[in-house]
């Protein structure tokens, strides 16, 4: 065999697997596995699912129980210089609402993100949270903040990210906020439509 197809060959043997591109799932404790091994959380599944439907993509979670949309502006731009991620899934908020903070400064958190994301080259899925009943008028107007964002900055919109879990108490584990092991694929199949239709 002649030495130069030899090099060529070795060459192109040598030659680096192209890098996935990730997904940067950023949210607080429904999204970081809080009380459940982090195998069974819902990113861990969706890596799961990437393996035989997307092996070009791998899943980065940097989600923060208690995390709040300013502690996550905060974290996102050295989250975005260290991953370069080509999506990223946002789905913070939940802790603003619990603890009653003002939804305006939590509709600016969100839209400095998107900002963030967007001038980094990353797109963006801006994933919603619901409140109980028992917040008021408040929990109305906080769920519609994620749709009015949406629609203000052409945002592709998982609406809630525990539809099919909120209404099933069985689906919680003790403390009634975060979902065990067994609501976690319900959960990622909430995310995946709109993650699906990005990658593409």
């Amino acid at each position: 065999m002649p030495r130069i197809l030899v090099i060529a060959i070795l060459l192109i043997f040598s030659l680096p697997a192209l890098a996935a591109r990730n997904i940067l799932i950023f949210g607080d404790s429904l999204s970081a596995g809080y009380g459940i091994p982090l195998e069974s959380a819902w990113p861990s599944l969706l890596q799961k699912e990437l393996q035989t439907a997307r092996s070009d993509y791998n899943v980065v979670n940097l989600s923060i129980s208690g995390e709040t949309t300013a502690g996550g502006r905060a974290r996102l731009p050295q989250a975005l210089q260290q991953h370069n991620p080509a999506i990223v899934v946002l789905a913070l908020g939940a802790n603003d609402g619990l603890r009653g903070l003002p939804l305006k400064e939590m509709q600016g958190n969100l839209e400095a993100m998107v900002t963030y994301a967007r001038q980094s080259g990353s797109r963006v899925i801006l994933v919603g949270m619901r409140l109980p009943p028992n917040y008021g008028p408040y929990a109305d107007k906080f769920s519609k903040v994620y749709g009015s964002l949406a629609k203000k900055l052409r945002l592709p919109l998982v609406p809630f990210l525990l539809e099919g879990v909120a209404d099933k108490q069985r689906l919680f584990q003790a403390d009634g906020l975060h979902p065990i092991a067994m609501a976690q694929r319900r959960i990622m199949d909430n995310v995946w439509p709109a993650l699906k239709k990005e990658m593409q």
